[in-house]
């Protein structure tokens, strides 16, 4: 049976336990990722915690409606087992009539082929071999960028929040990420950073100025490019081609998925395609209960 529970009402050890057993785990969705980067959340669990499902939810105008909080790509339903479709849907059926409107991008071990869904592009690139070889699988372009880049004598090295968050508020202010996105970035990176998950990777130059950086998830499965930021100066001297080749570098021959998280926008998906990753689909699930 599945039942519906607050937050205040679940078992975080036997909650947080399904997350990492799961088949289809994602670091998004344990309980203290949430707690940072949810305004709320509850959940729907099957039997003992069988599987699980968060339901992040936000109230406007006294109407709760369920939405994907930032920096979680793929939430869902989890489970050891294998899922399948009908469980999926009976998932979707036990979401509590009082939430008005549903949106949530579903993961890409739950099968889901309904009307108010719509496929997702995500690419994954498995570190499970040497670095020659994951080299090899370069796209012609992208070596020679990577070429160009490493006789600028740039540095790879760990940076700092501050450093990343200077770089994102001058050159992406087109994008208008609020400030409360990047106070929750900080408050979770801290706490990735104490959980020994989270990993700040940056690419200098000779002047000591940070030209590109970007902050990477880390669990047992996956290795997260969660967030990234190149300046002018970064792009100009191929910045973000030379670090994730130093990443490439660092974590061959890993158990790991390098994740790119993305993207539905052609230049940033021809860009992580060109290291040779593969195409990961997972689902946007979007319904409105009319009032």
């Amino acid at each position: 049976m599945i039942r519906y529970l607050k937050r205040d009402q679940i078992d975080e050890v036997k909650y947080n336990n399904c997350i990492k057993s799961s088949l289809n785990s994602r670091i998004y969705a344990y309980s203290w990722y949430l707690d940072i980067v949810a305004d709320n959340w509850d959940i729907l669990v099957l039997d003992d915690y069988k599987a699980v499902m968060p339901l992040p939810w936000r109230s406007k105008y006294f109407i709760k409606y369920i939405y994907p909080p930032p920096w979680t790509q793929q939430l869902g339903v989890f489970s050891s087992e294998e899922i399948s479709e009908s469980l999926v849907l009976s998932f979707i059926n036990t979401i509590p009539k009082k939430f008005k409107k549903i949106t949530i991008q579903f993961n890409s071990g739950n099968n889901l082929n309904l009307v108010n869904s719509e496929k997702r592009v995500n690419y994954i690139l498995p570190l499970n071999k040497t670095y020659k070889e994951l080299y090899k699988d370069f796209r012609r372009d992208r070596k020679n960028r990577i070429g160009q880049a490493e006789k600028k004598h740039l540095i790879f090295k760990e940076t700092s929040f501050k450093e990343i968050l200077e770089i994102a508020k001058t050159e992406y202010q087109f994008l208008k990420v609020s400030d409360s996105y990047y106070k929750k970035l900080e408050k979770l990176f801290e706490i990735l950073l104490c959980k020994k998950n989270g990993i700040l990777l940056g690419v200098y130059n000779e002047k000591k100025e940070l030209l590109c950086g970007t902050i990477l998830l880390l669990d047992t499965h996956r290795l997260v490019y969660l967030f990234s930021v190149s300046s002018k100066k970064g792009k100009e001297n191929q910045a973000a081609s030379f670090l994730i080749n130093e990443v490439m570098k660092k974590y061959a021959q890993n158990n790991l998925a390098f994740d790119f998280e993305g993207s539905m926008i052609g230049g940033i998906a021809d860009f992580y395609k060109s290291f040779g990753a593969r195409v990961e689909y997972y689902s946007l699930f979007k319904k409105k209960i009319i009032i």
